[in-house]
């Protein structure tokens, strides 16, 4: 049986005034699964939230939640009918009610009902003896673990999390994102989170939709995304990136570090760009090899060495901590070649 898909968005488009700020963006996210909308400031993933939220209105495409027409362009459903949740990045907690009156807010009338589900709730959070406590008494990893129970107190078909944890501190929000996403899996939840950190993203999405300049640039599985970058903006905001010069033979991509022999669509005598991981970068000491050792960094379980190639073209590679080089060590350079690599055309 096919899975209800929870949420549809197809070819989406918004404007403020003459500026295109999401331009044709289209995803379907499944029952059950986290897809992360992950960008720099101002690439339109948090207005692509508040268009599914319905905060803003759609301009253009079409917006599907659990079955149901939402927004067309023409037809835009009030947020309070959307059945959608929502957790802020500055918790918007209510700080003169006490966490069980945040929790039980918009419930009903229903004093029995909702003093159950706040127990629930609570529980779910890892938070059941902190009801009778005001908000101003809570961490802030604890006030944004109410926030998403509040969120989810009203059963909705699907929670929006807007860059959550970006006020806590690096240590507390390592320790909140891995609660809040076992609260979600172990309650099968349906979520659409907003992040520019890409350590963040990978950790939480089920699936990664990369945004740039209102356009979604590529959207699969963290893995997907990370080691087969489908643009070069891709490679270069998921991480350290280093690019090699290439041309397309007959045989494979040649570069200065020996021919990839992974096979390639592209026309012989292309130009390319080849996208680097720093483990994707062999070296070894050698007097007469292809590089030089310009700076290292330690990092405890390992280094990431700064290569110098003859052509000034620089490089990282990480090495494991017993794999000890000082700057100015000449090393021979070359690739993994069980790494499958992304290249991309060079406009000449």
């Amino acid at each position: 049986m096919m899975i209800e898909n929870t949420i549809r968005c197809t070819s989406l488009h918004k404007a403020f005034g003459a500026t295109a700020v999401v331009r044709n963006v289209s995803f379907t996210l499944e029952k059950g699964q986290i897809l992360v909308l992950l960008g720099p400031s101002g690439c339109g993933k948090t207005t692509t939230l508040r268009l599914i939220a319905g905060f803003e209105q759609l301009d253009a495409g079409v917006i599907e939640i659990a079955g149901q027409l939402v927004a067309n362009g023409r037809f835009n459903m009030p947020p309070e009918k959307r059945r959608v949740g929502m957790v802020f990045q500055d918790y918007a907690i209510f700080p003169h009610m006490s966490v069980g009156e945040n929790i039980a807010f918009g419930l009903g009338r229903d004093k029995k009902q909702a003093r159950q589900r706040t127990a629930e709730m609570l529980a779910m959070v890892g938070l059941p003896t902190q009801g009778v406590k005001m908000p101003h008494e809570l961490s802030g990893g604890q006030q944004q673990r109410v926030a998403l129970a509040r969120a989810m107190a009203l059963d909705p078909a699907i929670l929006l999390l807007d860059e959550p944890f970006s006020n806590l501190d690096t240590s507390l929000r390592q320790q909140v994102r891995s609660d809040v996403r076992q609260v979600l899996q172990k309650n099968g939840a349906t979520a659409v989170f907003v992040t520019h950190d890409q350590e963040e993203a990978l950790f939480l999405g089920d699936q990664i939709a990369v945004m740039a300049n209102g356009c979604l640039e590529q959207i699969g599985i963290p893995e997907t995304i990370y080691h087969q970058p489908q643009t070069r903006f891709v490679a270069e905001f998921m991480g350290q990136t280093d690019f090699l010069a290439g041309r397309v033979t007959a045989v494979g991509i040649e570069t200065p570090l020996g021919t990839l022999t992974q096979t390639t669509t592209l026309p012989v005598g292309t130009s390319v760009e080849i996208a680097l991981r720093a483990d994707d970068v062999v070296l070894t000491a050698n007097e007469g090899g292809n590089g030089r050792i310009v700076d290292r960094q330690f990092i405890g379980i390992a280094h990431i060495y700064e290569i110098a190639l003859a052509d000034g073209t620089r490089l990282h590679s990480w090495q494991p901590h017993t794999h000890n080089l000082s700057a100015g060590t000449a090393v021979q350079v070359t690739l993994n070649q069980d790494h499958p690599l992304s290249y991309f055309p060079i406009d000449e």
